[in-house]
């Protein structure tokens, strides 16, 4: 699995790197980035709640 933010739609809320922040930082620019190429097993339910929650939508797994 693995996790894309879409840059255009981030609003920089640190939401999601509150969450699960082995995966998610905010970059210089103040947008998510996601910092793992591929979700590790231990990752996957803190990462699903930041999609869950992220008020922008910016979050998909696949």
């Amino acid at each position: 699995m693995i996790a894309i933010v879409d840059r255009g739609e981030c609003i920089g809320c640190r939401l999601c790197e509150e969450i699960c922040p082995d995966v998610f930082v905010l970059d210089s620019e103040g947008i998510s980035t996601v910092i793992v190429d591929e979700l590790p097993f231990e990752f996957e339910e803190c990462a699903h709640e930041a999609e869950e929650r992220c008020p922008s939508s910016a979050i998909t797994l696949e």
